[in-house]
């Protein structure tokens, strides 16, 4: 199994668990936040933990299908909040939110089909961190206008444009989770704007687990199997954060 990119991509101390920093925010807008980058983490985990599986040449069919995908990424969110999802308070404007998120993991396994069971070829791409971007950006096609979720990191860590943090996440990034004395693992909300308009904002630092450190850490520079250099980073380093943006 190719080690390194079994990552997913980092690891969180759990957001149910961690104390939040607060500009000004409702509580109802952080557990909805929680929620959804909870299951984020989870069907990036399934994802990471079927690389092996993903980028085997010998064989064809998978059997990985979105069906598979969405329904051990639910179980593992369960294991990992003591909660299930469809969780029986939400509201309708909550558990519209959480059908489009699953569709939207559902609909980029099933339009990878091809890629995940190309036999004869190694290394496929389809790794955790491209994945979760997918994912978000399918799920801004279906309720951009309600909410946003990102997988952003420090500027100089970024390898995808796509990625790269807006002045907001860039500020909390800089002044808080790179700061000494920032509580690793506390995610920081604060009512903000997003494109002109009052917003729900959340942010949740991750950093790098051991799995993540053959493409991420030593030696700096030297080029990883996806491509990149190295970023020479080591466990317990910040990798990166989950920003997650509910329009008002």
């Amino acid at each position: 199994m190719q080690r390194g990119l079994k990552c997913g991509v980092l690891l969180a101390m759990a957001a149910f668990c961690a104390p939040i920093a607060y500009g000004a925010a409702n509580q109802d807008d952080v557990a909805t936040g929680e929620r959804l980058a909870a299951l984020v983490r989870a069907s990036r985990s399934v994802i990471s933990s079927y690389q092996g599986l993903i980028n085997d040449a010998s064989i064809g069919d998978k059997h990985l299908t979105g069906g598979r995908v969405v329904e051990e990424s639910l179980a593992l969110y369960s294991k990992n909040n003591k909660q299930s999802l469809p969780d029986q308070t939400f509201t309708p404007a909550e558990q519209q939110l959480f059908d489009a998120q699953i569709a939207a993991i559902r609909e980029v396994v099933d339009e990878n089909q091809e890629v995940i069971n190309a036999k004869g070829v190694g290394f496929k791409g389809f790794i955790p961190a491209i994945f979760a971007r997918l994912v978000n950006e399918r799920l801004e096609k279906k309720v951009g206008e309600t909410a946003k979720i990102k997988v952003t990191a420090p500027e100089d860590l970024v390898r995808n444009r796509k990625a790269l943090p807006d002045d907001w996440e860039r500020q909390v990034i800089e002044s808080k989770f790179q700061s000494a004395d920032w509580p690793k693992g506390k995610p920081f909300v604060e009512e903000s704007e997003m494109d002109g308009r009052r917003a729900f904002r959340m942010l949740i630092p991750e950093y790098y687990s051991p799995s993540c450190l053959t493409c991420h850490g030593q030696p700096k520079g030297e080029i990883d199997i996806s491509g990149y250099p190295k970023e020479g980073a080591a466990e317990g380093d910040l990798g990166g954060a989950i920003s997650i943006t509910l329009f008002q």
